[in-house]
């Protein structure tokens, strides 16, 4: 018995999330089934990160135990014959048989994608968000040094959030503007249900000029996910990749 790592990426408009579903398609649940069937043995990945809906991923990582023959640097490209054009393992390797992608430090890096112009770009609709209005790029930069560090990043999580902590480290927040594109670039150690969106969603209300920069730290004291701004769709947001520490 042999544990395989895969890094997949995933275009995820079509999907229900990372995970299993009772009533919708899953990464998870494509990964499953056709893994079994390329190794002929029941196959159940372990994902690194659980991306909701709609939500895309260029480097997502997951795990699975297999007896198979298979080098496994070859199974990437066996499994990629039978896997849909949206689903992509783009490297297998073999890994400690404990090796868990939850259980060890990392950090994570994600990007959220921003279309700031004034007609929409029908090429650019499955991995970004159209927004309308002109956007103070500086001032989304200047809010977003105040969530760099440690914190209780309560304000910025939903609810439905089942964490045992909501302390969080983010090591790197960027704001960047090329042509009519905006990308906010967060790295952390762990993010909470839908942080970076909320987080997104905040800084999109700093550019627009509905809040000022410095209010941020107010919502961090706060705790108080109702202080925080609008959850960003998920159409803009990609998980760059996880690097294992």
């Amino acid at each position: 018995m042999k544990r395989i790592l895969l890094i997949i990426a995933y275009d995820g408009t079509e999907y229900c999330g990372w995970q299993i579903q009772p009533n919708g398609v899953t990464i998870e649940a494509v990964l499953n089934r056709e893994l079994t069937r390329l190794l002929g043995e029941e196959i159940k990945v372990i994902g690194a990160s659980r991306t909701d809906a709609g939500v895309h991923a260029m480097g997502n990582v997951c795990v699975f135990d297999t007896d198979t023959r298979i080098p496994p640097e070859k199974i990437s490209y066996a499994l990629n014959q039978s896997l849909p054009e949206d689903i992509v393992v783009q490297q297998s390797r073999e890994v400690a048989p404990d090796f868990h992608p939850r259980k060890c430090e990392s950090r994570k890096t994600y990007e959220y994608r921003i279309l700031n112009r004034t007609m929409r770009d029908p090429n650019c609709r499955r991995n970004t968000y159209f927004y309308h209005w002109e956007l103070d790029v500086a001032a989304m930069q200047e809010a977003g040094t105040f969530l760099i560090g440690e914190h209780d990043y309560q304000s910025f999580c939903s609810p439905a959030t089942e964490a045992e902590t909501t302390v969080r480290t983010i090591h790197a927040l960027a704001v960047e503007k090329e042509g009519d594109l905006i990308t906010i670039r967060i790295t952390g150690n762990g993010f909470l249900y839908n942080m970076v969106r909320i987080i997104t969603g905040t800084l999109l209300e700093v550019g627009s000029g509905k809040r000022k920069p410095d209010e941020i730290a107010e919502i961090l004291k706060k705790k108080d996910r109702a202080a925080a701004g609008p959850t960003a769709p998920a159409c803009g947001l990609t998980l760059m990749g996880i690097a294992f520490l």
